[in-house]
Order: C-alpha cells, then sequence, then structure tokens
C-alpha cells in the first residue's frame, strides 16, 4: 500500500515548502479515503447534530484540560494570547480566543488588501481560467457558491481566495477590506471536513456545507462578497459586527467555535492584484500560510 500524499503548503514567512501537522489525521483518512468511513460521513458525520455533540462537549468545564497539551502540542505561541492559557475555562474558549493587538499588525495602505484570517490560503485571480481548484479538474461555479446565479453574477470573471483555518489556528475573522457590509445571510447545507484530504476527493464539499455570506461595499475595492463555511465539528458561526456601520481593514467581524473551517473572499473583476506568492503557489494548487492582517493583495494599477 502506498504511503498517504501529505498536505504540504508554502510558508511566507520561512520561505519553505513545509508539511501540515494535522489535527486528528487518521480520523480523517479514514472519514474520506476508505469506503466504510465515507458511508459514515454520509450517514452522520457530515450531519449538524454530530458537530452540535462535539461542539458542545467542547464546553464543557472538563475541556478545560485539553487547552495546555495542545498548545504544548502544536507549538502555539501563548505570548499571542489575550490572556494566560490556563484561565481559559473550556476548549470552546480557548479556540475562539483573542489575540493581543500588536499580535496581528494590519497591513498598511487604502490601496491594500490584508488576509481575513490565520490559515492557508489558496488564490485565483482569474476564476474562468482556473482548470482546479486543489486539484486539476475540480471546480465549482460560482452560482453554486452563492446559492444563487443573480448574486453571482456581479462576480462574474472575478478572482477568489480559499483562507483555511486548521484547528490549532487563531480562530477569528476579520474585514479584508475597509467598507460597509450588509447583513450576513446563511445558506443552509451539511458540515463536511474542508481539509485538502476531503478537498482533493471532492471540492464541492465547500459549496455543500452550511456557510454565511456577507457582501461588502468598498470605495477601493468594489463589491467584495465574503464567505464563511461550516465544517465538521464547528459548533458555530458568530457575526460581531454592526449591519451598515462602516468598518476598517482588519477590523473583527466574527468567529467560529470549535473545528476546522473556512473562509472565502471574492472579488469582481479587475478589483485585485493579489500577492505574487499566492498566483505563483495557486498555480500549482498549493496553499500559502499567512496570518491575519498580513498583505493579501493591493488595487490594480491602472
Amino acid at each position: 500500500m502506498s504511503a498517504p500524499e501529505p498536505v504540504t503548503y508554502y510558508n511566507r514567512y520561512t520561505g519553505e515548502i513545509e508539511t501540515e501537522q494535522i489535527y486528528g489525521e487518521k480520523w480523517l483518512r479514514w472519514a474520506y479515503e476508505t469506503g466504510l468511513g465515507r458511508a459514515t460521513t454520509s450517514i452522520l458525520l457530515r450531519r449538524k447534530f454530530f458537530s452540535w455533540y462535539y461542539g458542545q462537549r467542547m464546553n464543557r468545564v472538563y475541556s478545560g484540560n485539553k487547552v495546555l497539551p495542545f498548545v504544548v502540542d502544536y507549538n502555539l505561541d501563548a505570548d499571542e494570547f489575550g490572556k494566560q492559557a490556563w484561565e481559559y475555562k473550556t476548549f470552546n474558549d480557548f479556540f475562539s480566543r483573542s489575540l493581543k493587538p500588536e499580535a496581528r499588525p494590519i497591513a498598511e495602505g487604502e490601496n491594500v488588501a490584508a488576509f481575513p484570517a490565520d490559515g492557508r490560503h489558496l488564490a485565483f485571480p482569474q476564476l474562468e481560467n482556473t482548470d482546479g481548484f486543489y486539484v486539476k479538474g475540480q471546480k465549482f461555479t460560482l452560482a453554486e457558491l452563492f446559492g444563487s446565479a443573480k448574486k453571482a453574477a456581479h462576480f462574474e470573471g472575478g478572482a477568489m481566495l480559499i483562507s483555511r483555518l486548521c484547528p490549532v489556528d487563531y480562530h477569528r475573522f476579520h474585514f479584508p477590506v475597509s467598507g460597509t457590509p450588509r447583513n450576513a445571510k446563511t445558506i443552509n447545507g451539511f458540515l463536511y471536513s474542508v481539509n485538502p484530504i476531503a478537498l482533493r476527493r471532492r471540492v464541492h464539499y465547500l459549496v455543500e456545507n452550511k456557510r454565511m455570506l456577507t457582501a461588502i461595499e468598498s470605495e477601493k475595492f468594489g463589491l467584495v462578497a465574503m464567505f464563511e463555511v461550516g465544517a465538521t465539528c464547528v459548533g458555530s458561526i458568530k457575526q460581531l459586527f454592526v449591519d451598515g456601520r462602516v468598518n476598517e481593514k482588519g477590523e473583527e467581524k466574527g468567529l467560529f467555535k470549535f473545528g476546522g473551517s473556512c473562509v472565502i473572499t471574492v472579488f469582481q473583476r479587475g478589483r485585485i492584484k493579489f500577492a505574487d506568492d499566492l498566483v505563483q503557489h495557486g498555480r500549482e494548487y498549493r496553499e500559502v500560510y499567512a496570518k491575519m492582517g498580513d498583505i493579501l493583495g493591493t488595487v490594480p494599477e491602472v
């Protein structure tokens, strides 16, 4: 039997291609790479009840005992946390933690867009010329993502960024550009994993999962669509912004409760020039690790 294909990404800060330390890797590979696992996922694991149940366990006081071992096992920088690691009463409290403001500086410049979340990011500068997401030959349409051909039409020929958050990542999401957000709309669906182990097999999980859509009206970047996508064991997606109030780039938008999850940002045609490393590695279906607030791209020069 051949060895399982590793999940690799380019780390913007080390300049190296690294192998992901996957939380629950054995379970994920069983669930998405074996016949019995896929059947179980279809019958049980993608259902809301399973994720709700797991999320409730992470809200119980005994789950707080998992925090310190998790910090050590995944080498997290506790100096970034908004409070001391032992002060988190439950694992969900720790999972949706805030950070010290100085831990995530926001890229300066009104013509600069910032990453909306920590994670591994996959960029597609011209969606109509892209031959696949994560693997060649597998794509979904904007109409499927938006759940509406009418809404998707505003972004025809645009660009897309998929920001994948692992359980080890900071799990709050922020505005990538300054602008006025409109009330988040829920698009109901299942809760499949968004790890590449699953997405390489079926990228449509991203548009079959429950997600929330917010339209952001930006003076510099035009109309921007931001999706928060749920996944297996994500207890909930909580929005914290005020509808219709102008938000500055980098302001907090909301948070995920326990589990891996995903943010998808869609720009209109000709309104974003992605950073060079995103474009380079995106051609190889390789994600780029970068932190919230770092440079995502700029307004294209006329």
